[in-house]
């Protein structure tokens, strides 16, 4: 039976599987962008449609907004973005092409997530790109009075000024998912509940998302009020540089990881050690191409071209499914994963990077390895407490609605969100809420290696003491003949079901 060094929170132990079990990781990195910043010149000057930035930006006092999500995908994080340069790039082009640096806005829209502070204002911009920057930044804040209604096709949606008070929007992102980045980002600067319509089935695939639906209507309806052009990067994954050069893609590594005795030290360090450790792990991001013109065509382009460098073809869908969970959040800032953050980074981000059909058979079962610890106190955490006892009481979905709602009406809550401490209230409730999908089609979830049973319990989650256990128990449900599969990451791979 193969061995493998597999995540667990902060911890890397290594897992016995199944003899047939599919190790399923990120493709070997491609040959990256020589110079980023040349190529993002040229996607603005010969974009795919539409007119290039030169012919749209205004000239002598026009203003020009630039709107960026925050870099949390993809996970782990990376010190040295090749956003940071495309956004360099772009904001010098602009200078080029007669905009007043004074008269650029950078508008950095996160969304339900915290509102970013100094360290990740800091992040957008190299340190000599950010003092040559003479424009303006601002966060969005979804609560704010003076956003704006704008009207769509079907519905009305509350847009943050900056987006209606200038001459031009340009969007710098790259194709990650549908609902992150190009369009996504347009969806990210409205109010809290447009920002909560934006959900889809599958994160890499257009039909049936209503995110993408509601990104494309506001994109159509700012494009009548001022010109839009959009700049996506299609972006390798996350790979590592030091000791554990080549993880996980790589089976060289695989075994190296395995037999570290660095690996049974790091395990054995508090869990305070492990995570700074963790978190400072040299890493490196680069990307394979840049493609600009307006927001939806670039993104959905680089979204296509992406998913052909990340992806794994598998023929047919798993009975069984592991999915190691590292020890940080999704949302930036990152926090370490608590119950509900750790089911919706593994059922609601990892197990939806799909495409043709879900990885997952009906009835399947999902095998998440995490502690599970129940770390939901003050300050960043605590919106999740009031979720987690709705959850715990056992509440209907229509009860969810209303614990949502009086959540949204929780002014010290608003209060904690505006000021940056903590997400906005709704945020746990979109995290859980991604995790439907993948709930609905499996027979059971069970957590390895859990130490708090009763959150897991809480959830609607199997606990089990570790990770045989959780195996012995999925293959005595599928029987023999069962398909089991195992997710390396993170960085974790897309996976194209039943062919290309």
């Amino acid at each position: 039976m193969p061995r493998v060094p597999l995540h667990s929170g902060s911890r890397l132990p290594v897992v016995t599987l199944p003899d047939d079990a599919a190790l399923l990781a990120a493709p070997p990195p491609l040959d990256p962008i020589a110079d980023v910043s040349a190529a993002v010149v040229e996607a603005l000057r010969y974009p795919l449609a539409g007119e290039p930035l030169a012919a749209l930006a205004p000239r002598g006092g026009g203003r020009v907004t630039v709107v960026m999500q925050p870099s949390e995908q993809p996970l782990p994080t990376v010190p040295d973005d090749p956003r940071r340069h495309a956004l360099a790039a772009v904001l010098a082009e602009l200078a080029r092409a007669g905009v007043a640096r004074d008269r650029v806005t950078l508008l950095v829209a996160g969304g339900l997530a915290r509102r970013a502070g100094r360290a990740e204002l800091d992040a957008l911009l190299r340190p000599e790109q950010a003092r040559a920057f003479r424009g303006r930044v601002v966060v969005h804040d979804c609560e704010a009075e003076e956003l704006r209604p704008l009207e769509l096709e079907e519905r009305g949606v509350r847009v943050h000024p900056a987006l209606l008070e200038t001459d031009l929007v340009v969007t710098v992102g790259a194709g990650e998912t549908v609902l992150h980045g190009g369009p996504g980002a347009l969806v990210d600067a409205t109010g809290p509940g447009s920002i909560r319509a934006a959900r889809a089935a599958s994160l890499l695939e257009i039909t049936g998302a209503s995110g993408w639906q509601l990104a494309g209507a506001l994109e159509r309806a700012l494009g009548r009020a001022v010109p839009l052009i959009g700049l996506s990067l299609v972006l390798d994954r996350p790979r590592s540089t030091g000791l554990y050069r080549g993880y996980p893609w790589s089976s060289a590594s695989l075994d190296a990881v395995r037999r570290s005795p660095f690996r049974r030290l790091l395990n054995a360090a508090p869990a305070v050690v492990r995570r700074r450790v963790l978190a400072g792990a040299p890493r490196e991001l680069a990307a394979v191409a840049a493609l600009a013109g307006p927001p939806s065509v670039a993104h959905a382009e680089a979204l296509l071209r992406g998913i052909s460098v990340r992806s794994v073809v598998v023929d047919r869908q798993f009975d069984t499914l592991v999915v190691p969970l590292p020890w940080e959040a999704l949302h930036l800032p990152r926090e370490p994963l608590n119950p509900i953050t750790a089911a919706a980074l593994g059922l609601g981000h990892a197990l939806r990077l799909w495409r043709n059909r879900p990885p997952l058979a009906d009835g399947g079962t999902v095998v998440l390895l995490h502690p599970f610890s129940r770390v939901m106190g003050h300050g960043p955490q605590a919106p999740y407490r009031s979720l987690f006892g709705a959850l715990r009481d056992g509440v209907t979905a229509q009860g969810l609605g209303k614990a949502e709602a009086l959540a949204a009406r929780d002014r010290r809550a608003i209060a904690a969100y505006r000021n940056g401490s903590a997400p906005h209230p709704r945020l746990p409730f979109a995290d859980w809420e991604t995790c439907a999908g993948t709930l609905a089609r499996a027979g059971r979830v069970i957590v390895a290696g859990c130490r708090d049973a009763g959150a897991a319990r809480a959830l609607g989650l199997v606990p089990s003491h570790n990770t045989a256990a959780a195996l012995a128990m999925a293959a005595g449900v599928a029987g023999d003949d069962a398909h089991t599969g195992v997710l390396l990451g993170p960085p974790y791979p897309a996976l194209v079901v039943g062919g290309r």
